[in-house]
């Protein structure tokens, strides 16, 4: 049976950012209308390699399609001059079974990922965001910067990494794709400036403190994705109207929720919405521009789906990728 493989580049030229942003508000409203049908994803840690792996499935019947994907994270690879995240996504015929198209994973997370990133700052930040700063210089960071220059004006980024090379690399690149000024500063005192702050890192305790951030500032979290690890302050969290992607994900998975929860800085009700409630205007956004927003999220197969399967229908429009036999 003839079956289509895309590669990382075949991916960039079938879902730009500004339409990754707009699949992700529709696979957000999917999920937060249960029209999708998503099993709990199995993790698998490897601590003797500093790695885990997730397996995620989905189906979404309106696709008629089913998605999975297969994910590591393995956090010392950079020094071996490898990627922290590798992954291949699978979409298969719903109706038949028959599979459909292989795809580069890391590249589609991480464009699901900034789109879903720019889809929360097109709702929740100020409208008159100008500067942003950006923990973590890999491929998550990236994507994230370009979402929110798709929706909001930027004119000035700051960019944090444990790794200074990196840093200023990914400075020098992101100015030059996206024609806007970016910094490696030297203290993190600049955060006072961000009106948008974007962490996706690997770490496993907050990487800033609630005392540095601005008023109205809104933030996305992505890097976190188990119960005992967390990018942001407690106290950032408890003070800020909180959104997330997928309640019942992120109540089992999101340190960065569950640990100050745990502590008793607040209780579930803390959050707001998820931000398909907020695409179907049935919860409120911002309220202020004093507001403090933070948007949280743990990652979906449904937004491998959904932007897999627009993936593989402009693909198949501009006869992209390889067809192999089975």
């Amino acid at each position: 049976m003839p079956f289509r493989v895309l590669s990382a580049k075949d991916i960039k030229q079938a879902l730009p950012m500004k339409q990754a942003i707009e699949a992700m508000k529709k696979a957000f409203v999917l999920m937060s209308a249960n029209q999708a049908i998503v099993p709990p994803r199995i993790h698998l840690d490897l601590p003797e390699n500093h790695g885990a792996t997730l397996t995620m499935p989905v189906y979404i019947p309106e696709l008629k399609q089913i998605g999975l994907k297969f994910l590591s994270l393995f956090g010392e690879n950079p020094q071996y001059d490898l990627p922290t995240i590798q992954a291949i996504v699978l979409v298969i015929d719903a109706v038949h079974g028959t599979p459909l198209a292989l795809m580069d994973g890391a590249v589609l997370t991480a464009l699901r990922t900034g789109a879903g990133s720019g889809a929360a700052t097109d709702l929740l930040a100020r409208q008159d965001a100008r500067v942003a700063a950006i923990f973590g210089a890999g491929a998550q960071g990236r994507t994230q910067l370009e979402a929110v220059c798709a929706v909001r004006p930027l004119e000035r980024a700051y960019i944090f990494d444990a790794n200074l090379q990196t840093a200023e690399r990914f400075a020098q690149e992101m100015s030059a794709h996206l024609h806007i000024a970016v910094d490696v500063p030297t203290s993190q005192d600049v955060l006072s400036e961000a009106d948008i702050i974007c962490t996706a890192t690997t770490a496993s305790t907050p990487i800033f403190a609630d005392t540095q951030i601005k008023t109205g500032v809104h933030i996305n979290a992505i890097g976190s994705y188990k119960p005992h690890i967390r990018e942001i302050p407690g106290e950032t969290v408890a003070r800020a109207k909180v959104v997330v992607d997928h309640r019942p994900s992120c109540l089992k998975e999101a340190g960065d929720i569950l640990i100050p929860m745990q502590a008793g800085l607040f209780t579930e009700d803390h959050i707001a919405a998820e931000l398909g409630e907020l695409i179907l205007a049935e919860k409120p956004g911002r309220s202020s521009g004093q507001e403090v927003t933070l948007y949280k999220s743990v990652g979906n197969a449904v937004q491998d789906l959904v932007a897999a399967s627009d993936v593989l229908k402009e693909a198949e429009s501009l006869n992209l990728g390889t067809i192999v036999e089975l």
